[in-house]
């Protein structure tokens, strides 16, 4: 039977190892195994299963700096897709008993039964500066029950991962085939409820799309089809929408906009149709708008970051997950920075001045404000009322 983080050991059963030769030491969970990847770390306190499913977090594993990790137990409803697409999870304390009335089953025997390795017992905060120094290191993660580690070749595997720059991921998540969505946000006491009444139609397009955006989007009054990452312009327009969304996903935007960025100029060039995008979709925006995107150090990614809105004056706290940015200074002429982080001044937000096209770097879904950044769904539904 697989090990979990309940049975302690007296030797550890994981073992993560930095391209320079750092190493830690901690107690596996989940599944055994291996796995190379861009190692990150995220500041938020509740929402891990939310981000291990997060498909923008493809090719990453993932350090939580909140040392309780696992305390609510995983659910079947809250899964922003089928399976983690995060490689790995790391946290301070081993994952204790669920202590909440929706928790289905414990999150070791949920990573174990999908395949993804968790390591607990690590000094997190040590590992989050060597992230904050070195800039998202490359690393290579084993968790082996005997604990037998052939450390020269693990230290090899951390070395050879080509890391997130020039990949594009979004192929690899996007959906195979076009659907419909009418499944609204969560609410009391019902919960999910779908659309029974016409809205305006919004083709979305998938480069790793949470279903939480996609809900957000049924609640706001949109009749949604989601189409594959590598949709034309012209299979946009087929579908005859009044709106057009372009959704979160993983990767390095660069790469995706080989196929993404004429998509959206084809769009731009041939309607007016109103244009959304969040995260990945807000950077292929900006790329087919003539901007620029570049690597961050280590990124933003938590429930925390304050996000100012220079249209209104207003800060919102919001969700982030990227390592990729857009560059401010590049934005040309009709193009106007609309948001930037309070943090560290990086973009994100931009409109164009004369359309009813703009886009958010944050995850305006994920309700850190709780509600701050639920506007940006009204906006757009607003902004097809009037066109």
């Amino acid at each position: 039977m697989p090990k979990t983080a309940s049975d302690p050991t007296d030797f550890p059963t994981a073992c993560i190892v930095l391209a320079d030769g750092t190493t830690f030491y901690g107690n596996g969970f989940g599944a055994p195994g291996l796995i190379q990847a861009e190692l990150c770390f995220n500041t938020a306190m509740t929402g891990y299963q939310e981000i291990m499913t997060d498909p923008s977090y493809a090719g990453q594993a993932i350090t939580f700096t909140f040392p309780h990790i696992g305390n609510t137990g995983i659910n079947l409803e809250d899964d922003e897709t089928v399976d983690p697409v995060a490689r790995a999870m790391i946290v301070k304390w081993d994952p204790t008993e669920p202590s909440s009335w929706r928790a289905e089953q414990t999150l070791s025997a949920w990573l174990s039964k999908r395949g993804r390795i968790g390591v607990g017992g690590i000094d997190t905060r040590r590992l989050t500066r060597a992230i904050r120094q070195q800039g998202a290191p490359h690393v290579a993660i084993e968790y082996r029950e005997d604990g037998q580690f052939d450390m020269p070749a693990l230290l090899q595997h951390a070395r050879d991962f080509s890391g997130l720059e020039g990949l594009d991921l979004a192929k690899d998540v996007t959906c195979t085939q076009s659907y419909k969505w009418d499944e609204q946000r969560w609410a009391w006491p019902e919960g999910y409820t779908k659309r029974t009444t016409p809205g305006k139609r919004v083709v979305a397009i998938d480069y790793g799309a949470k279903r939480n955006i996609l809900r957000c989007l049924a609640s706001a009054g949109c009749d949604v089809t989601v189409l594959p990452a590598s949709a034309t312009a012209q299979d946009v327009l087929d579908q005859n929408p009044q709106g057009v969304f372009l959704s979160n996903g993983p990767g390095d935007p660069a790469a995706t906009g080989a196929y993404a960025v004429p998509m959206i100029q084809g769009l731009l060039e041939k309607s007016d149709l109103p244009i959304f995008g969040i995260c990945l979709g807000h950077q292929m925006l900006a790329l087919a708008l003539g901007g620029k995107t570049l690597k961050m150090n280590h990124g933003h990614h938590g429930a925390n970051h304050p996000v100012k809105d220079h249209t209104t004056g207003k800060v919102e706290i919001t969700s982030m997950n990227h390592g990729f940015a857009v560059d401010g200074h590049s934005l040309p002429s009709g193009v106007e920075e609309t948001h930037t982080s309070l943090f560290d001044g990086s973009n994100c937000g931009i409109r164009v001045t004369d359309r009813p096209v703009f886009s958010v770097q944050h995850h305006p879904e994920a309700s850190p404000g709780p509600q701050d950044s639920y506007y940006l769904f009204e906006r757009f539904a607003a902004s097809m009322a009037d066109a």
